[in-house]
């Protein structure tokens, strides 16, 4: 969950009360906020450990020259000639042997993107609909799956809608793109360096390219773009619908590029998807034919099933856990959410390799990398319903270190030497989050966030 600076500064609370208040407000006099105090927050707030962009400067090397480059920075960006610098593009592999593209853009472009996003996050922020939870303030990828389970087990939800747009932000349109902004920011320099950051380009190896579609990978405002596109794109377009064409109750849940939507009839939910498809053709988007979805799911599906013979009710994934009908102890039905197994199986090999590859280096400080990395996963998927696939994760990655040590020494390490190992980096399995409608009810006061 991130924690924007808006409510600290008094100059963006100021641009927030006024977006609040005047809903077709637009702004034309917005870049004064980006002054020196503002990008030093934000180089603060960038990630200490990234990678080196094409000027081949860290954040600790640009922090040595940030006192007397701050000032130049400003004046370059009040003036109009502030031109970010093209994404350096890698090349990483992935599990399946095929290789991902990863952009890194240079450090003081990612500080003025974050100070960026800041001044246009104060007016967006006022703008974007409660069942938008992606890459905002003070809202996780947890409050989404929190939305969505109260959805599926107390409103009226019997088929669910699981869309994925394909390549979305590889494919969102520039021209559109200006648009949208252009409704609530008619500012000519702050819209003047966001478009030259879309337009920015790219390199790889010892070519440059030009970026003529779709936002800069790894950059910091890609994902507020994101979030812009789809607000017009997607969200205000869906709430419309299903309070004008639907016939039942609709709930949407959408987390940057991901959403599910749950609907009480079939038949709006076949609508949805064809209009859907249709809204999206209009903006150089669509839905990715295999992995978009309309399932029979909610408390009634595994007895309508039956009684049609068509089997166990289908599952879907979201956030990194599979979604499944189920029951609880006492009988009545529940939504279990575990791991997806093929993201699962994808981390264990992943690791594997890693410890394989590190097994000549003390066991105390492979033991500390690995209690790092396993914590921060437990944490995340440490769910009710979820403790046996973590313990089966912590047994199995267990195991490989062991045979890891032990191929390290050409004999088996003794059990009773690993266990000290393991009872000092590998962290035992516990539940950190409650259920979904536990929290989600504390959260939202009863005031829901799903419409």
């Amino acid at each position: 969950m991130t924690q924007s600076v808006v409510k600290l500064l008094p100059g963006l609370s100021r641009l927030r009360q006024a977006a609040q208040s005047d809903k077709q407000l637009q702004f034309n006099n917005l870049l004064h906020h980006i002054d020196e105090d503002l990008l030093k927050r934000a180089y603060a707030r960038l990630n200490k450990s990234a990678k080196a962009g094409i000027d081949r400067h860290t954040w600790a090397s640009y922090g040595e020259i940030l006192p007397e480059r701050l000032p130049e920075l400003c004046r370059e960006i009040h003036t109009n000639r502030y031109k970010p610098k093209p994404v350096l593009r890698l090349w990483i592999p992935k599990t399946n042997g095929q290789q991902r593209p990863l952009g890194i853009t240079c450090i003081e472009d990612k500080l003025v993107q974050q100070a960026v996003v800041w001044v246009m996050e104060s007016i967006y922020e006022t703008d974007f609909l409660g069942f938008s939870y992606g890459f905002r303030p003070e809202r996780s990828q947890h409050q989404a799956l929190d939305a969505l389970h109260v959805a599926i087990t107390t409103k009226k939800v019997s088929w669910v809608l699981d869309a994925d747009i394909a390549g979305f932000f590889d494919n969102i349109d520039h021209d559109w793109m200006m648009k949208f902004i252009r409704h609530r920011i008619v500012d000519k320099r702050l819209l003047r360096i966001v478009e030259r950051t879309l337009k920015c380009g790219y390199v790889d190896g010892d070519k440059q390219f030009k970026t003529e579609v779709g936002t800069p990978q790894g950059a910091v405002i890609s994902p507020f773009l994101g979030n812009i596109y789809l607000h017009y794109v997607l969200d205000l377009w869906a709430h419309r619908w299903r309070h004008v064409e639907a016939r039942g109750e609709i709930y949407l849940t959408r987390y940057a590029d991901d959403c599910v939507v749950g609907f009480q009839y079939q038949g709006d939910g076949i609508q949805f998807r064809q209009a859907l498809e249709e809204r999206m053709a209009q903006f150089n988007l669509k839905l990715h034919p295999d992995k978009t979805k309309l399932i029979e799911f909610g408390r009634f599906a595994a007895s309508n099933r039956k009684e049609r013979q068509a089997g166990k009710p289908e599952q879907f994934n979201f956030l990194g856990f599979t979604h499944m009908c189920s029951t609880n102890k006492q009988g009545k039905y529940c939504v279990r959410r575990v791991t997806i197994k093929q993201k699962q199986r994808e981390k264990i090999k992943w690791i594997k390799t890693e410890l394989l590859r590190t097994r000549a280096m003390s066991p105390h400080v492979v033991g500390a990398w690995l209690k790092r990395l396993l914590q921060g996963y437990f944490n995340y998927f440490a769910v009710p319903y979820n403790m046996s696939s973590l313990q089966m994760m912590r047994s199995e990655i267990s195991k490989i270190w062991r045979r890891a040590l032990s191929r390290r020494g050409q004999t088996t390490v003794p059990w009773y030497v690993f266990k000290k190992l393991v009872n000092k980096f590998i962290p035992p399995v516990k539940l950190i989050h409650p259920f979904p409608n536990t929290r989600f009810e504390r959260r939202t006061q009863c005031r829901s966030r799903m419409r």
